[in-house]
């Protein structure tokens, strides 16, 4: 194989590697993408994922110009408001967003498995799924060798680990880069949006993204998810012009049964959970959730007991222990196989993206002749880990995250809670700190220092 023209392996369909797979091919660069699920179908999640400017800016340097238009297009209804309420619905403080008018620079409400759908269209020549990835031999002649589980193999010039949280790559490359358990898990349900369920919800948080800040420790978010089709997967009424000829296009939506749905997800430090809860499933898991909120406004509680089952999902909430620099290779890591972190700033996904558009640039840097591949790998890693590991940091601060919070303490925790909503309360009321507030959030999701 060619250093001047490489061969990239990419272990893991997610959103960073398809990102990656994207722009490598348009870049002219060779790339294979080995999937351990059966099918572009198989282990999806509905959940929200927050694509902000870092996210899009990535997406856009990485997918052609008409993927990008379909992936704005197959967003949802972006939200209008950040509302901080309470356990019983009340509200503390509620702050407007930015209207998405821009493509790039707003953030973006989209489901995860429709985004996965939009990332493996026309990339059926790229993709293998079933193969689960066992090891890699590196040779001496600058080539990587991926094993399978199945027996295959496959032969490249650079090994790509995109292989998430429990990434099998990084346990044999950099074994003592492990992640922790954060001490705190989450229990996350989706609810069809029907007429019904819609009446259940005061305005601003039906057209926003609502934190609950309750008592006793319990945490909670609610996101309500709008799409432009409807529950028989065609175009919705209203919906036309560029959107409805790309949507109409796009093959997507066969193998996409998202539609419009509320997203809760309820959490607190994993001291509160039965010691079985990751065992939990189904109607077991919903009824778990609604022990843990009683006291919880009715209509939250109504909401929880009408969610799918088949959707609930406990999620252990893991973060990754820094690593310093190690001497570039044939391997390299990007998003959660190198830098897990906790959903506390909403930024994982999007430094995924911010990984996968950075590579490219660095790999098509040495496609040009203007360094070898193994300097354009060490120039990448010298920029991805003090930044991953500053939002995996970050991620970690915000409120609730942390299993040790002191929102999670018997005495401290209730006055944490009212200096929580008095922060939120004041800030939302004040112009000067309101602006502040939503100018400071936009630049951190926007950030690429």
């Amino acid at each position: 194989m060619s250093s001047s023209r490489p061969h990239v392996l990419v272990i893991g369909a997610g959103t960073g590697g398809m990102c990656l797979a994207h722009g490598l091919r348009r870049a002219g660069i060779s790339v294979a993408v080995y999937e351990r699920h059966r099918t572009r179908t198989d282990g999806l999640l509905g959940y929200r994922v927050g694509i902000g400017p870092t996210g899009s800016r990535a997406l856009r340097e990485c997918l052609s110009p008409e993927l990008f238009d379909t992936f704005v297009a197959t967003c949802a209804r972006s939200p209008r408001y950040f509302n901080v309420i309470t356990q019983r619905l009340r509200q503390t403080a509620s702050f407007e967003l930015r209207p998405d008018t821009d493509p790039v620079n707003t953030d973006r409400s989209v489901s995860r498995m429709t985004l996965r759908q939009v990332l493996l269209t026309g990339m059926e020549d790229v993709v293998h799924f079933d193969r689960t990835f066992t090891r890699y031999e590196q040779h001496d002649d600058g080539t990587v060798t991926a094993h399978f589980a199945d027996g295959s193999s496959a032969l490249g010039d650079l090994l790509v680990a995109a292989d998430g949280t429990h990434s099998a790559v990084r346990r044999q490359y950099l074994p003592h880069a492990v992640t922790r358990d954060a001490g705190s898990i989450n229990i996350a349900v989706k609810i069809p949006l029907t007429e019904h369920t819609r009446s259940l919800l005061p305005p601003r948080v039906l057209e926003g993204i609502s934190l609950i800040f309750g008592t006793r420790g319990m945490m909670g978010i609610l996101h309500v998810m709008e799409f432009k089709w409807d529950s028989g997967g065609g175009l919705k009424s209203g919906v036309g012009g560029a959107d409805a000829d790309l949507l109409e296009r796009w093959p997507g939506l066969l193998y996409d049964n998202t539609r419009d749905y509320i997203n809760i997800i309820v959490w607190s430090t994993a001291r509160r959970f039965p010691a079985d809860v990751m065992r939990r499933r189904g109607d077991d898991l919903v009824r778990l959730a609604l022990e843990l909120t009683r006291g919880w406004h009715p209509n939250l509680r109504e909401l929880l007991a009408r969610s799918d089952p088949g959707s609930c999902l406990p999620i252990k909430v893991a973060t990754s222990e820094p690593v310093p620099p190690w001497k570039p290779s044939t391997v390299t890591l990007l998003g959660d196989a190198i830098h897990t972190m906790t959903p506390g700033r909403g930024v994982g996904a999007n430094t995924a993206l911010r990984d996968a558009a950075l590579l490219r640039r660095q790999l098509t840097a040495a496609v040009a002749g203007d360094k070898p591949l193994l300097e354009a790998v060490g120039d990448y890693e010298a920029q991805m880990l003090p930044y991953g590991f500053a939002r995996v940091a970050d991620s970690l601060k915000n409120n609730g995250t942390n299993g040790d919070d002191p929102l999670y303490r018997p005495v401290v925790g209730r006055l944490a809670l009212l200096g929580a909503r008095g922060y939120f309360g004041v800030t939302s009321r004040v112009p000067k700190l309101r602006r502040k507030f939503v100018d400071d959030l936009y630049a951190y999701r926007g950030a690429e220092d």
